[in-house]
């Protein structure tokens, strides 16, 4: 049986509607959005609903337009219904995004709204990726649906598995399509870029890369992540005072999110394959604290503990991608 997803609760969410995630969580094993018998709409609307009302008394009227449906009364579960559970993801992430931009003031009852829509995201999300607690594939189709389908284990791309059976949920593929996709051969960890073998037979170069840079490309996904947790502040947690600072910087200009997993995987996976070290980073940092390149190589040691040459500092920063400058 497939593990449900973990609901992540955030620091300084609203105690009312973290506890009713956690009754969520405890009651939502059978509850699906494919369930007739245990919709979970029905299940967000009975438990969620009546916290996110009370919350939504204690704010604020310029609050309400970054939560929809409360300005007209609407409640959360019939916006969920109304639009879809992906679609909500979407919007409430803009309007969130939104909110940060031009309210946030980084006041403890800020702090507490952007926590509390970030775990609402979070539940909403978690429900459109889970399972019901038994399920069957599609008639016609053979295929394990128990099988992980989601993001290539390398980037931001969604396997060969999560991405055809999306196509067969959608009723986009007929009968002879189906045989031709050889379908038990599809990959539920790898999308179709970096597939281990090639239709060919032969090994994916693609492949063979992305996994030797497998560790530094978790290692990047995580100090993004943990960045975009805490965005007012050095939050990636590298160990290193200037690496953390470099990561603040680019975090703040691109403004991401925790929930844009697709976005940070594919982000984590070009600064691993553009050969963006640590060293390159600090180098970015202490160049826009206005170092000079010679001051820069005094800073920063090589791999035998000596000052790195002026033309070495600068050959570095000339091979930084203009997306990954600061």
């Amino acid at each position: 049986m497939k593990k449900a997803p973990k609901i992540v609760i955030w620091e300084n969410c609203d105690h009312h509607i973290s506890a009713a995630i956690r009754q969520f969580e405890e009651l939502w094993l059978p509850y699906s959005v494919s369930s007739r018998r245990y919709p979970i709409l029905r299940l967000i609307k009975e438990v969620l609903d009546p916290a996110v009302n009370s919350y939504i008394k204690t704010l604020p009227a310029n609050y309400t337009g970054y939560l929809p449906g409360t300005a007209v009364g609407v409640p959360f579960s019939e916006i969920v219904r109304l639009v879809g559970l992906e679609a909500m993801v979407r919007m409430q992430r803009q309007l969130l995004r939104q909110f940060i931009k031009t309210e946030d003031q980084q006041t403890a009852r800020d702090l507490c709204f952007v926590a509390t829509l970030e775990s609402l995201i979070g539940l909403v999300w978690c429900c459109a990726c889970k399972s019901p607690k038994r399920s069957t594939s599609q008639k016609g189709v053979n295929l394990n649906k128990q099988r992980k389908h989601g993001f290539c284990e390398f980037c931001g791309n969604m396997t060969e598995f999560a991405t055809f059976m999306a196509t067969v949920e959608e009723d986009r593929i007929n009968n002879s399509e189906l045989e031709d996709h050889k379908k038990l051969e599809l990959s539920h960890q790898y999308c179709r870029e970096h597939r281990p073998k090639l239709v060919t037979g032969e090994w994916n170069p693609l492949y063979r890369r992305a996994k030797r840079s497998l560790t530094q490309f978790n290692i990047e996904l995580t100090r993004l992540t943990h960045q975009c947790a805490n965005r007012s502040r050095p939050n990636a947690l590298s160990g290193d005072e200037l690496i953390d600072q470099y990561f603040l910087q680019l975090i703040l200009r691109l403004t991401l999110q925790p929930a844009d997993e697709e976005k940070l995987r594919h982000l984590a996976r070009r600064m691993v394959d553009s050969k963006l070290s640590d060293t390159k980073k600090k180098m970015l940092v202490l160049r826009q604290l206005r170092f000079n390149q010679t001051e820069i190589g005094q800073r920063i040691l090589n791999a035998k503990k000596q000052p790195i040459t002026r033309q070495a500092v600068s050959k570095a920063l000339a091979s930084v991608r203009k997306e990954f400058q600061l």
